[in-house]
């Protein structure tokens, strides 16, 4: 009899988590209105680089900096979607306004690791009274 050769696949494998992150933030910084210049700034990656990026090329390491970077970059970009409700063109215009409790433009200060940790933790804050 002929033995089964064919590989088994748990039923809850999924993407790979690092390849899901990469996606999203992409995602995140189109939504938010960062453009890869910005967000090269805010990753701390080349422009290149997030070119590759956004052509799904590359995929951003589980174990870099980038990769908690953008997971802060998500988390901010989730918390505005929920206080938004969604709409896209107020997020950008939060982004882009100046913010007289951060002191500083949003879009600004997420280029620099403290101002992107104050800006979420700003934002979460928010949500926390919603």
């Amino acid at each position: 009899m002929p033995t089964n050769t064919r590989k088994r696949h748990s039923p809850h494998q999924g993407p790979e988590p690092a390849l899901v992150v990469s996606k999203a933030v992409v995602r995140a910084a189109a939504i938010t209105g960062l453009n890869h210049a910005s967000l090269a700034r805010v990753l701390g990656l080349s422009p290149p680089t997030v070119t590759r990026l956004h052509a799904g090329d590359y995929v951003l390491s589980p174990t870099g900096k980038p990769y908690e970077l953008a997971l802060l970059l998500i988390r901010l970009f989730r918390g505005l979607d929920a206080l938004m409700n969604g709409e896209e063109l107020s997020v950008q215009s939060w982004m882009r306004a100046p913010n007289l409790a951060l002191g500083d433009v949003p879009m600004t200060m997420i280029t620099t690791v403290p101002g992107l940790v104050e800006t979420v933790a700003y934002v979460d804050s928010a949500r926390a009274r919603v």
